[in-house]
């Protein structure tokens, strides 16, 4: 299925994938953080959206994240 991580504040697309393993991607980015190497985030919620491609309806896992406060660092 097709995975797309969303940044809520901004609408910003910070990552599209693909996984055969919904349900434990899912399970994994509701844990402590999701990082990737510009930041630190926590899970919001998720959607999951059908669409027509093609004439061949699709699902898309739609994950929305918001910043991890606790992560930021301050000089």
């Amino acid at each position: 299925m097709n995975v797309v991580f969303v940044i809520t504040a901004t609408g910003e697309e910070v990552l599209e994938m693909v996984s055969t393993d919904v349900a434990g991607l899912l399970a994994a980015v509701q844990g402590e953080t999701v990082t990737f190497p510009f930041g630190s985030f926590k899970y919001d919620f998720h959607t999951l959206d059908h669409y027509l491609e093609e004439s061949v309806y699709r699902q898309e896992l739609v994950i929305y994240l918001k910043v991890d406060n606790s992560q930021v660092t301050t000089l």
